[in-house]
């Protein structure tokens, strides 16, 4: 019998650049209130959010990870050239094939990088960072380049009261690469498939495509059983990533939880026991709830505005559709 031989890449990864980007348009709450009975102090105190980007015709899936992963890359000093794979974490990438990671690797100016599209929701990030972490310790890739990219605009039901108010669009990139010591955490994953129906989308493609229904496919989600889920069963995935990796809430920094919706942050790092010194990202405010891309475009803004610097131990936990979770500890870039 023929022996296989392993492969071998760096010991350890870690992320070593960050970028986002948000739509010129930015929305503010006003502009939701005019199709749902309800108010600006009401979505405030619901879920943190005062503004959101919503996306033009030119800022395309592909146009936004693009200039997020342009930005990326030059901070993790590396050209496009060295990535060796790029991950795209979207659910609202509308053309089922090719991936949109080909199209975004090719106009980057990778050497015909290995490319492939994720559909993990809010978990997203976790789930491409985790791979990208695989993938630098087997060799398959020096660098890998991750995206988290949505228009949720597009899939958003501006009539529906429990989410007209939610969702933003934007893009968020990292480039993770070699490290000489751990950087990036064990990941603590799962999905909870019995609980599907609390996220969904509305009707199938083909409803629409059919003339079964009218209206386009939009967002629904079960808001009391989602907060109930994500406040209770996330606190206990947070701490167990916190466990895995060996750090204490209290050799904490930053903390970066998927941005959902304020009172879920508030509630985590209360459960966590958060000191406080620890940064918590609250990029819902001026971002709204971008899916996947709303990890990578937190922690951007963080760094960008000096809540939180180089070299910073975050955790980071997504979660949503599915119903799908990943947290793991990071060394920020």
């Amino acid at each position: 019998m023929a022996k296989i031989k392993a492969g071998k890449g760096a010991p350890y990864a870690r992320i070593l650049g960050v970028g986002g980007y948000r739509p010129t348009r930015v929305v503010p709450n006003e502009v939701i209130l005019e199709k749902i009975d309800s108010s600006d102090e009401w979505i405030r105190s619901r879920s943190g959010i005062q503004t959101r980007h919503w996306a033009n015709d030119e800022e395309t899936v592909a146009a936004m990870s693009i200039e997020a992963s342009g930005k990326a890359i030059a901070d993790a000093g590396i050209s496009a050239e060295q990535v060796g794979a790029v991950i795209v974490s979207t659910v609202t990438h509308f053309k089922q094939t090719p991936a949109v990671a080909t199209e975004i690797a090719d106009k980057l100016g990778t050497d015909k990088a290995a490319a492939f599209d994720i559909s993990a929701g809010c978990a997203g990030f976790g789930y491409g960072l985790t791979l990208a972490k695989g993938m630098i310790v087997e060799g398959s890739a020096e660098y890998v380049l991750v995206i988290g990219v949505e228009r949720l605009s597009d899939l958003t039901d501006l009539e529906d009261r429990a989410t007209a108010f939610l969702f933003g669009d934007g893009a968020g990139a990292v480039v993770v690469g070699p490290s000489q010591e751990p950087a990036i955490g064990p990941t603590v994953w799962g999905s909870e498939g019995d609980k599907s129906e609390t996220i969904k989308q509305t009707v199938p493609w083909t409803d629409y495509r059919e003339g079964v229904v009218e209206r386009f496919p939009a967002i629904t989600q079960e808001g009391q059983a989602v907060f109930r889920w994500a406040v209770f069963e996330m606190a206990k995935v947070a701490q167990q990533a916190l466990d895995a990796a060996g750090i204490t809430s209290d050799e904490l920094d930053v903390f970066i939880p998927h941005q959902a919706n304020e009172r879920i942050i508030d509630s985590l790092a209360k459960t966590l026991k958060l000191p406080e010194s620890v940064t918590v990202a609250r990029d819902i405010r001026t971002t709204g709830n971008t899916s996947a891309a709303s990890i990578p475009l937190a922690m951007e803004r963080l760094l960008a505005t000096g809540e939180a610097k180089s070299g910073d131990t975050a955790l980071v936990i997504g979660f949503g559709a599915g119903l799908v979770y990943a947290a793991t500890v990071v060394t920020l870039p």
